[in-house]
C-alpha cells in the first residue's frame, strides 16, 4: 500500500496563520458558492447529549464541496459552563478526508474555525440581506462566535454604534472591551435586552439559554432590519416570523422538522417557516440563483444553524496558507 500523510493544524498554528477578514469571508463564501450551485454534499448534523442537554451536547457536522475535492467531519462541543473552567463554551476538531478514496487529508483544531466561519455566515448574511447604509448593531451574548459576528460585520458596515448585551455582566463588560480595543472604537454596553435591541438595523440574537424562553421581543424589531438569531434555545417569540418579508436559512435539511434545538425550531414545527414560506437558501443567493433584499423596506429573517460546508471551506484556505509558510505538521497514517 501506498504510503500515506496528512496535514496536522494545532491551535498554536491556527493562530499563526494569522487570517485576515478578507480571507476568512471569502474562504467561506467560496463554500456558499459551490452550496448554491448544488456542488456539494450536506448531512444534517447530528447530536451526542452526555447527560444534560442544558449543560452541553456535542455537534457533528458532514458534509462534501466536490471544487475543493475534500469531504469533511465535525466534532464540537458546546458546553455552557467551561467558563468555569477557564475553557471556551465550544471545543472542536475537524476531520477532512479525499471524497474519492476516503484517506484522510488533515486534522486540524476547529474551535477557532468553528468562531470564525459562525462569524462570517452572520456577516455574508448581512452583506446579502441587510440594508446597504445599516448602521447601528445589536449583538446579544458574549460567546466564542460573538467575537467574529461583531468583528467581520463591523469589517463590512463600519458602524457608527455597536451595542452588546449577555447575562453575566462581567463577560458582556470584558466582550465590549476586547471590541473596542481591536475595532478601534466604542463599543456600548447595554444593561437589558430592549435597549440593545429596539430601533437596531442589524441584530445578532446569539444567546445560550438553559431553555426556550422569549426574551427578545417582536415588537422591537424596526421595520426594514435585519434579525439573525442562533442560539440553540429559542430566545424570540412566535410572532417573529409574522413580520418578516423574507426568511432566509443556510441549509434547510439542517432546519426541517424532526430535528431538536434551534432558535426557531418552534417556529418550524408550527410551519411558521416551512418550505413553502422559505424565500432561499444563503448559498442560492450567494450563487445568484434568487434575489437577496430588493428594497429597504423588507424586514428579514436569517437562521443559520452552521454548515459544515464553511467549516471545510476555511480549513481549505488555511491548509492552503500553512503550505505557502510552511506551518503545521505532516503525519504519516500509513
Amino acid at each position: 500500500m501506498e504510503s500515506i500523510h496528512f496535514t496536522f493544524l494545532n491551535r498554536l498554528d491556527v493562530e499563526r496563520l494569522e487570517l485576515t477578514d478578507a480571507e476568512i469571508l471569502a474562504a467561506v463564501e467560496s463554500a456558499l458558492v459551490a452550496q448554491g450551485n448544488r456542488e456539494t454534499v450536506i448531512e444534517p448534523r447530528v447530536h451526542l447529549i452526555p447527560k444534560d442537554s442544558a449543560e452541553g451536547h456535542f455537534n457533528v457536522l458532514r458534509g462534501v464541496i466536490h471544487p475543493l475535492g475534500l469531504a469533511g467531519v465535525k466534532v464540537v462541543g458546546d458546553f455552557v459552563n467551561n467558563y468555569k473552567r477557564g475553557l471556551p463554551s465550544e471545543l472542536a476538531v475537524l476531520n477532512l478526508f479525499d471524497p474519492e478514496t476516503g484517506a484522510p487529508k488533515a486534522i486540524l483544531d476547529a474551535t477557532s474555525i468553528t468562531d470564525m466561519r459562525t462569524g462570517a455566515m452572520t456577516a455574508l448574511g448581512a452583506k446579502h440581506l441587510a440594508r446597504k447604509g445599516s448602521k447601528v448593531l445589536a449583538h446579544i451574548g458574549a460567546r466564542g462566535t460573538s467575537y467574529w459576528n461583531v468583528r467581520l460585520l463591523d469589517h463590512l458596515f463600519n458602524f457608527d454604534e455597536i451595542r452588546v448585551h449577555s447575562r453575566r455582566e462581567e463577560s458582556r463588560n470584558a466582550f465590549a472591551q476586547r471590541l473596542s480595543q481591536d475595532l478601534g472604537k466604542l463599543v456600548r454596553v447595554t444593561e437589558d435586552w430592549e435597549s440593545c435591541v429596539r430601533g437596531a438595523d442589524i441584530v445578532v440574537e446569539a444567546s445560550r439559554l438553559p431553555k426556550p424562553e422569549p426574551l427578545l421581543k417582536t415588537e422591537w424589531i424596526k421595520r426594514g432590519a435585519l434579525v439573525m438569531p442562533y442560539g440553540t434555545m429559542s430566545a424570540v417569540e412566535l410572532s417573529l416570523t409574522d413580520i418578516m418579508n423574507k426568511m432566509v436559512v443556510d441549509d434547510w435539511g439542517q432546519c426541517r422538522k424532526g430535528l431538536p434545538f434551534g432558535s426557531l425550531r418552534q417556529h418550524v414545527d408550527t410551519d411558521r417557516l416551512s418550505e413553502e414560506t422559505l424565500h432561499a437558501e444563503l448559498g442560492e443567493i450567494v450563487a445568484g440563483k434568487k434575489a437577496g433584499r430588493q428594497n429597504d423596506d423588507e424586514t428579514i429573517l436569517f437562521w443559520h444553524r452552521g454548515l459544515s460546508l464553511s467549516d471545510i471551506g476555511l480549513a481549505h484556505a488555511m491548509l492552503e496558507k500553512a503550505k505557502r509558510l510552511g506551518i503545521g505538521q505532516s503525519l504519516q497514517f500509513a
